[in-house]
């Protein structure tokens, strides 16, 4: 069986289970198992598999204390009706590239592939026989998470969850999927500051051992997260990887065994670290990209081997991406460090010290072998928008137009496949994607979106469209400082 331990420490180990009900690592660290490298998948096996047949491979492969007849409850109810195609994560071909759309679910965003299925696996690594245990799900989300972790989590037995987004930095149609949630074990609230201010927040609520008593022994709850810094929403990313292989090899566009290369717009770093698992797991990937914003935060350290947040903080037309502390890169500077505990502790308490790190030139190096970078600002990413409509009839968001942007401004290697991984339904952002296509965006989100409709003669999802009469039930909105007691007062009244 597989253990996890911290990326700072391996003095305290986990199964998966575990390590998915506690979210974080006691010393703030996250949760990763030293055995990715003994997990080898044949590319061959990729083709003719549905999504669902390749998730139960991956996922048996890496979370291997759950039961076969669990992980495939947790796999068919994840991946059904919800979805607008039974493909779930569909590759298609734009141009001489492929674009693998990852916005098909309930909330129309990439965060759907991981937070449909983290509800289920979160309550199956609940102890069994205590009927008392709760599970509250904290998150800081930049747009796209909340909604997902909120549509996820919403009347799921033994779990509350309470997210937290940054006021007036989110688009309108991302503030409306969260206030608007139904259920009767969520909360909602936004908070002032950026997604970087409540994320360290949430942080810094996860450590907090008396505030964690006080919730233990009052409302039976125990804390736990549904961002990526949890390993239970970050491996059920790395199917869709090794998927869209398999839609290559099925397409007839490759042979096993041929290398593909990955663009992937990215803030937090679990999106293409997911890539990176799946590289480490055998599948031929030449090299990853990262897409950013101008909160190039990312591109600047891939680039100088210098992690820096003390820079300005941009609020742009990519807001989630609108982040200058990469919290999965922990994870990858583990890996690249060959496991190298105190360095990774070091560079943490460099970061949480002085808000700035560098690593060694011969890890830099290591990483530069794999990881390539890129960045767009808000007219390129308008222009990327206005350029793929006009030459290939495909409409994108401002996430993905970043990704677009970078992989056109790229060394094309003869014979390799790109994917540009595409993070949420255009009708997410109508105003910007229909600013860019030059159309009348007066009005409201929704008057943006039959337009866009009516110009491009798509379709917009009724789930975003249908939140124009939804009912708002969720109007708080509190100081940082405010985060640790609302948080107490949620699971006191969760669990009353």
């Amino acid at each position: 069986m597989k253990v996890f331990h911290s990326t700072r420490s391996t003095e305290q180990t986990v199964t998966s289970k575990q390590a998915i009900r506690q979210g974080i690592a006691p010393d703030g660290g996250l949760f990763v198992t030293d055995q990715l490298a003994s997990i080898q998948v044949d590319p061959a096996c990729l083709a003719g598999q549905t999504y669902r047949q390749t998730a139960a491979r991956i996922l048996g492969l890496l979370l291997d204390d759950y039961t076969a007849d669990e992980l495939d409850r947790s796999i068919r109810a994840a991946y059904g009706e919800q979805w607008s195609t039974p493909a779930i994560t569909p590759l298609t071909q734009v141009g001489d590239d492929y674009v693998l759309e990852l916005f098909n679910g309930p909330t129309s965003a990439f965060k759907d592939v991981a937070l449909q299925i983290l509800p289920r696996l979160m309550s199956q690594a609940l102890p069994q026989g205590d009927d008392d245990q709760r599970i509250m799900i904290l998150t800081a989300t930049s747009g796209d998470t909340g909604k997902a972790a909120l549509s996820g989590f919403a009347d799921t037995t033994g779990t509350g969850i309470t997210v937290f987004y940054p006021e007036g930095k989110v688009s309108q149609v991302q503030r409306l999927q969260m206030v608007t949630q139904a259920g009767s074990n969520v909360r909602v609230c936004a908070v002032r500051g950026n997604f970087d201010d409540a994320q360290s927040a949430v942080k810094t609520i996860f450590a907090d051992r008396e505030l964690a008593s006080t919730l233990a022994n009052r409302a039976g709850t125990a804390l736990s997260s549904a961002n990526s810094i949890n390993v239970g929403r970050l491996v059920p990313q790395v199917v869709y990887y090794f998927h869209a292989y398999g839609s290559l090899l099925d397409q007839g566009a490759i042979k096993a065994g041929d290398p593909v290369e990955f663009f992937v717009p990215t803030g937090n770093f679990g999106d293409i670290l997911a890539g990176y698992y799946a590289k480490m797991m055998g599948l031929p990937v030449e090299r990853l990209t990262v897409a950013s914003d101008r909160n190039k935060v990312l591109s600047d350290f891939l680039t100088s081997g210098v992690y820096d947040r003390n820079r300005p903080f941009y609020t742009t037309t990519s807001p989630s991406m609108d982040i200058l502390i990469s919290s999965n890169l922990e994870r990858m500077l583990y890996y690249m460090s060959d496991g190298d505990t105190k360095l990774i502790a070091s560079l943490m308490e460099d970061l949480a010290t002085t808000g700035r790190y560098q690593v060694p030139s011969g890890l830099l190096r290591r990483i530069q072998s794999l990881f390539a970078c890129g960045w767009a600002d808000e007219d390129e990413v308008s222009a990327a928008i206005h350029d793929c409509w006009q030459d290939h009839n495909y409409l994108m968001d401002p996430h993905t137009a970043c990704g677009y942007h970078v992989m056109n401004r790229g060394h094309r290697r003869d014979g390799i496949p790109r994917i540009l991984l595409s993070t949420a339904s255009p009708y997410k952002f109508p105003r910007v994607v229909g600013q860019s296509l030059g159309l009348a965006t007066q009005g409201s989100d929704f008057a943006c979106m039959d337009v866009l409709s009516d110009a491009t003669h798509t379709q917009t999802p009724s789930n975003l469209r249908n939140l124009e009469t939804a009912k708002v039930r969720f109007t708080d909105c509190i100081d940082i400082a405010e985060m640790p007691a609302y948080v107490r007062r949620a699971a006191m009244e969760m669990n009353s």
